[in-house]
């Protein structure tokens, strides 16, 4: 298989979506695929038990792409091999009531991961600049004091949602929190098979709602508006990855990878040493449990 760098992945430049790739030839098979995403999730899965013993980072993964990008079933093969007590995953739909009496950010800052474990956002906070762009009378339902119409969101009420989700982010990484960010990049022509395999295939019937058609109708204004929000909102400290995700294997395989190299980074987690006092007296606990 080709070799897989993540740096290629990541977002440093401003960039153009419709000049990146959503496919990648890496002159491999599904097999060789799936028994490199089997050695990386092996790895990911005792790192993950460390970084719980040691307890002063957690990690949020974000995972944002149009519908049918492969979102859902990444989230199961990449992190299948993680105890479950590591790892938990938050799938963010239309606000329900509650959400909507607080600021478009609180459902997602209560949703973040523990020190030591892991968070999957399955669409994200970024959802707030983009579905509503799209849709701007959504935000009327969040009761905002300045917003009466449609016509009183302006070009500077994005500006500042933008910043908004910088702080937000700079905060939680400033706190432990390691962020990676990942959009998943289909093409419009891959999209179309995936839903029509859903309208073919008996198993994936459920899948299929006729919603996904109209959000397609929008599809050049959800790729402005994705490119406009990741170049504005990739840094260091949480930073975007574009994925091809045209093959969901090789996606997968990619944002492990990535997880991966990106947790090799803080050599600093690692399982606590145990009180001096305590290894002192091994001896005397085996013998205790022995006899008991």
């Amino acid at each position: 298989m080709k070799s897989i760098d993540p740096k290629d992945f990541k977002v440093t430049d401003k960039i153009k979506l419709n000049k990146l790739p959503t496919l990648l030839n890496v002159n491999a098979d599904e097999d060789e695929k799936e028994e490199k995403l089997d050695k990386v999730q092996a790895k990911l899965s005792d790192f993950q038990d460390v970084m719980y013993a040691h307890n002063k980072y957690a990690v949020l993964i974000c995972l944002q792409g149009m519908d049918t990008s492969g979102k859902d079933s990444l989230i199961r093969e990449v992190f299948k091999e993680f105890n479950p007590r590591g790892v938990v995953v938050h799938s963010f739909k239309t606000p329900n009531s509650t959400e909507l009496e607080h600021d478009y950010l609180w459902r997602h800052y209560i949703a973040l991961p523990e020190k030591g474990k892991f968070a999957i956002f399955n669409r994200t906070h970024y959802e707030n600049v983009l579905v509503t762009r799209v849709h701007p009378e959504f935000i009327l339902a969040e009761n905002l004091p300045d917003i009466k119409s449609v016509d009183d969101i302006t070009p500077k009420f994005w500006e500042n949602r933008i910043k908004q989700i910088n702080n937000f982010e700079k905060h939680i990484a400033q706190n432990g929190t390691i962020v990676m960010k990942f959009f998943l990049h289909l093409s419009k022509d891959e999209q179309r098979d995936r839903l029509l395999r859903r309208l073919e295939e008996g198993k994936h019937n459920w899948k299929f709602s006729p919603g996904d058609l109209k959000e397609r109708e929008h599809w050049e204004e959800y790729q402005q508006y994705y490119e406009e929000a990741i170049n504005q909102t990739s840094t260091e400290h949480a930073p975007w990855y574009v994925i091809p995700a045209d093959d969901k294997e090789m996606a997968r395989y990619i944002v492990a990878k990535i997880i991966w190299e990106e947790m090799q980074k803080h050599t600093d987690i690692k399982n606590p040493e145990l009180d001096e006092k305590i290894k002192a007296n091994f001896e005397t606990y085996k013998k205790t449990l022995e006899n008991s």
